[in-house]
């Protein structure tokens, strides 16, 4: 049986992984240079190329594959959207792998529903605001706190630095790391860039907000949590066990 993968985050890869390795012919999807590089290192069939909804649903049919399952990140609406859609054009099952989210009783956790509230918020409790939300929307931030100082945590790519610096972010205000970060590790960046405002989404534990939530709570900093947008997704599963119990309900075995 051939599966579909959107595999465009670390739980998505080793979720391609697993379903490789029960013997399914398994097609993980990226759209990064830099994760592709990663899946290089599997024996799948790795797509590389950006398709929206109508081209996904072409290569879907051309390539006779029997299921999709989407692993992209959970802020990714799009891409979701795109594949829900396509699924259902060529009648073809959709399972969709959503990972936990971070639960906190902070008090000082300030809960937004966009990147715009988020910038807004941040503006409203400090001046130098530490972004852990990526570079796709660094643009949001860097238009909105105009009067404020950004630092944004991003990854070590040529590509991400060029787009910090094409935005106008100084290398003070860049710092390029890859996760994970650890509690300390977090807590000593938050010094370092005298943040005031941390910044977040709710990734779940392997987006790193858990740690990101407790370092801010020891220095006692305010954390603005971007919660998930919702949208239906049919045939959820929270667990690469429950995926292929997903896969075997819907007649798709190995």
């Amino acid at each position: 049986m051939k599966i579909f993968v959107m595999a465009g985050t670390e739980d998505g890869r080793k979720l391609a992984e697993f379903l490789s390795n029960k013997g399914y012919e398994v097609t993980a999807s990226v759209v990064s240079n830099y994760g592709r590089k990663i899946l290089e290192q599997y024996d799948f069939r790795v797509n590389d190329k950006k398709l929206n909804a109508e081209e996904l649903a072409e290569f879907l049919r051309e390539g006779e594959f029997n299921i999709l399952v989407d692993a992209s990140h959970p802020y990714a609406l799009s891409a979701s959207t795109n594949a829900i859609d396509a699924c259902a054009s060529i009648n073809i099952p959709y399972v969709r792998f959503e990972r936990a989210e971070s639960v906190t009783g902070y008090s000082r956790a300030y809960h937004v529903d966009s990147y715009e509230n988020a910038a807004k918020v941040a503006a409203t409790l400090g001046k130098n605001i530490f972004l852990t939300t990526g570079s796709k929307t660094l643009k949001i931030f860097v238009d909105l706190l105009k009067n404020c100082n950004v630092t944004a945590r991003i990854l070590p790519t040529a590509e991400v630095i060029a787009e910090c610096e094409s935005l106008g972010l100084t290398p003070k205000q860049i710092i390029a790391m890859q996760g994970p970060f650890s509690i300390d590790l977090n807590v000593e960046l938050f010094k370092y860039a005298k943040a005031e405002v941390i910044i977040t989404k709710n990734s779940g534990t392997i987006g790193g907000s858990d740690t990101k939530i407790a370092a801010a709570e020891i220095l006692n900093l305010p954390v603005i949590i971007i919660e998930r947008q919702k949208i239906y997704y049919p045939n959820v599963a929270a667990t690469f066990e429950e995926v292929a119990s997903k896969l075997q309900g819907l007649g798709i075995s190995e």
